[in-house]
Parts: structure tokens; C-alpha cells; sequence
């Protein structure tokens, strides 16, 4: 299959095929629901899906996964720098050079070849950064303002890739929003994930209004107790979740057909991560919920039989032609298949 995505995408030479084979791999062993939903998009536009997924992945495993020195300011410390190498090859990549890293060289040909807006790149490795310090958000709107970087960009990198039926700036405002839709799921669901890593993304003040802070987060998680205030807090974050999703489904219409059934797979799958949390007692402090296997599959199957071409009208057979008062004989019984 892999091969066939890069045929199809005209990418021939030997180095770039490698870069986008890695980014494909990063795709499927860390993103499952992506991954799937990519499957639906016509094979050549697939490598630049996987590019762009590689760069956010690797980016994203730099800030999450410490190295020597833990979380501490040690950890800290070499995981910025890590990310500072990174954008420097990324600089280098993007000005047409050759970058060191197969995201980077990946990524830096779906660039060109979609037209993507550098700034996008840049900002993704802003919001980046700023996981390396900030640990929780005030309200929302300052949660926002972080996932302009961390998701928001995400879709308006993907809209070139995409396709569009209408110009793409008439667009691209619900394909930000589709990707802080996303975001908040995630957050939603590693609720308990992140507060091991020291990080908080459920807005203060709306912990607040329901009397929960990071102290019952904390006992809640350790003593794998829930807490019917904590609860309120998730239930009410699921439902901004939602009105993110309400927001962004206008979109779907926007997007070229072919590229339709891959992304409202996403957005049913993703979507039901907060129905299963919901089935789940809401407990995401205590396990990461997912959408059952079958649920995916089914979803997908739905999306490739809304994305495939419609069959071939069978010829017509010939018109049968009775003389005036004469009826063909009803068939018996046993011809009736």
C-alpha cells in the first residue's frame, strides 16, 4: 500500500520515499483513529496526510516523553533544546535545504508541493514550547488562545491537502475549529495522563465553579477514587467538546467530495470518544477511553461506501415486445428463484 500512496503522489525519489514511509509509520502505530481515517482519502494524497502527521507526532513525543532528567528542570532544559533543533532543520528544510530528520524532509515537500503557510509550522512549535513551562490555563479563552498552535493549525495545514469547493479562506475557519475539536477530545480523554506529566488543561475558573483543584485531582487519580465534583467539571468540559464539533461541522460540506468520508470518519470517531467517556462514568482520571475496534471499523466501512463511486447503471434489457392480446405464461413455482 505503501507504494502505491507514493506512486500515485509522483514521489520517486528514493530519499523522499523513505522520509514518507517513516512519517506513515509514526501515523500508524501512534494514531489509530487518524490513521484509519487517512486510509479513506485517495492514495495520493496520503504521503502529505502522513508528513504532516510525522512532524506533529515527533514535536509532540519531544515535549511528552522525558529523557534524562525527568520532568524536572534538568528534563526540561534538554527537551527545549531538542525542540530548537528541531525548528532550526525545520528552517533549513523549508528554505529548500536538505533537512537532517525524515519528518522534516517529508514534511518540507508537502509544503511545497500544497502550498502550506509556513506560519502554521512555526506556530505549532510555539504551543510546543509552551508545554515545556505552563501547566494549567486560567479560563478558556486562554486555552484557546494555546490551541491556535497546538490544533487549530493543524486543520488549516491539512485544508490545502484537503481540497475545497469553495475558496479556501471561506473554509478554513471550520478547519481550525475541527482541529481544537480534536484537541479537546484528547484533552478530555487524558485527563489523568497529563496530570502525571504536570499539566492541567480543564480551565481553572471552570474547576473552580465546581470546587475542584489540582490537589482533588491529584487524590482522585492516586486513590483511583472518583469524586462527584470532579465529575460535574468533566461533564461540563465534554460540552464545550461538543459545541466545538457544532461549530465545525458546517466544514465537512466545504471540503472537496473525495476528501469527505475521511474526514467525517474522523469526526464521528472522535466525536464518540466523548460518548464512551460518558458510558465510561466519566473516569478519565482513571483510564484512557477509546472507541471499540468494531465501532472504528464500522465507521470507516460507512465512509468508504459514502466515498466510493457509484455503480455502473446494468444495460437495460431489451424491451419485450407481446402481441396485441396475447400474455406470457406466469413462470411455475419451482422457476422462481
Amino acid at each position: 500500500m505503501t507504494a502505491r500512496e507514493l506512486n500515485a503522489a509522483g514521489i520517486t525519489d528514493p530519499r523522499l520515499r523513505a522520509a514518507y514511509r517513516h512519517c506513515r509509520e509514526l501515523n500508524a502505530r501512534h494514531g489509530r483513529t487518524y490513521f484509519l481515517a487517512t486510509r479513506l482519502l485517495p492514495p495520493a494524497r496520503r504521503p502529505a496526510v502522513h508528513a504532516l502527521y510525522g512532524f506533529a507526532r515527533w514535536a509532540d513525543d519531544i515535549v511528552d516523553v522525558p529523557g534524562p532528567g525527568g520532568h524536572d528542570g534538568t528534563g526540561t532544559a534538554r527537551r527545549a533544546a531538542a525542540l530548537d533543533r528541531l525548528a532550526d532543520d525545520l528552517a533549513r528544510g523549508l528554505a529548500g535545504g536538505k533537512g537532517a530528520a525524515p519528518v522534516i524532509v517529508a514534511l518540507a515537500d508537502t509544503s511545497r508541493r500544497y502550498t502550506i503557510d509556513h506560519r502554521h509550522f512555526a506556530d505549532f512549535l510555539t504551543a510546543m514550547r509552551s508545554d515545556l513551562t505552563v501547566t494549567e490555563y486560567a479560563h478558556y479563552d486562554e486555552l484557546r488562545a494555546y490551541m491556535h498552535g497546538s490544533a487549530a493549525v493543524i486543520g488549516l495545514q491539512m485544508l490545502p491537502v484537503l481540497g475545497t469547493v469553495v475558496p479556501r479562506a471561506e473554509a478554513a475557519p471550520y478547519a481550525a475549529e475541527l482541529g481544537v475539536a480534536f484537541q479537546l477530545t484528547n484533552f478530555l480523554r487524558d485527563v489523568g495522563e497529563d496530570l502525571d506529566r504536570g499539566r492541567i488543561y480543564l480551565p481553572q475558573d471552570l474547576l473552580a465553579a465546581h470546587r475542584v483543584d489540582r490537589a482533588l485531582l491529584r487524590h482522585c487519580r492516586d486513590s483511583g477514587r472518583t469524586d462527584p465534583r470532579v465529575t460535574a467539571a468533566v461533564r461540563e468540559f465534554a460540552a464545550l467538546t461538543r459545541a466545538a464539533y457544532r461549530r465545525a461541522a458546517p466544514g465537512l460540506a466545504m471540503l472537496d467530495p473525495v476528501a469527505r468520508p475521511c474526514i467525517r470518519t474522523a469526526f464521528v470517531l472522535y466525536g464518540g470518544i466523548l460518548d464512551a467517556v460518558a458510558a465510561d462514568g466519566w473516569a478519565v482520571l482513571h483510564r484512557r477511553t477509546a472507541v471499540p475496534r468494531r465501532r472504528r471499523a464500522l465507521v470507516a466501512a460507512d465512509g468508504l461506501l459514502r466515498g466510493a463511486p457509484p455503480p455502473r447503471p446494468r444495460p437495460r434489457p431489451p424491451a419485450i415486445r407481446v402481441p396485441a392480446g396475447h400474455f406470457p405464461p406466469f413462470p411455475r413455482p419451482e422457476e422462481v428463484r
